[in-house]
């Protein structure tokens, strides 16, 4: 079974290597997803919302609401957001009985990038945290 939850920030952030606008400050209303996979236990759950609710809240939005998303992730693309989401939640969701599936990350209402497990083993080398 698979277990989604949604949540939304508020963030700024410019890509110093992209030739546009997107290389100056602006801002998005971030909306994400985790899912979760697993086996129900005893009380019928894959995983308690609430406790997922305060795990995105702890690990994450405590992090990147209202921030400029650049004193986190060197290049703060959806994708490397994306990226950076399943390194901060990983280790407390997978638990041998459940574990994460899918990050989703949505820039703009139709503009999202979907990861997995796959995408993050290839891909997190190239992620850059900043160094407040």
């Amino acid at each position: 079974m698979i277990l989604k939850r949604e949540f939304s920030f508020d963030a700024a952030h410019y890509l110093p290597d992209y030739h546009g606008k997107c290389e100056r400050l602006h801002g998005h209303t971030y909306r994400a997803a985790i899912f979760v996979e697993g086996v129900p236990d005893e009380e019928g759950m894959v995983m308690d919302f609430v406790e997922l609710k305060e795990l995105i809240r702890d690990k994450l939005l405590s992090k990147l609401d209202h921030s400029c998303l650049n004193d986190i992730i060197k290049r703060p693309s959806a994708e490397y957001i994306a990226l950076w989401i399943w390194n901060e939640m990983m280790s407390v969701i997978d638990d041998g009985r459940r574990s994460l599936k899918y990050v989703q990350v949505w820039e703009s209402p139709d503009s999202s990038i979907l990861i997995d497990r796959g995408d993050f083993e290839k891909f997190s080398d190239r992620l850059e945290v900043a160094r407040g």
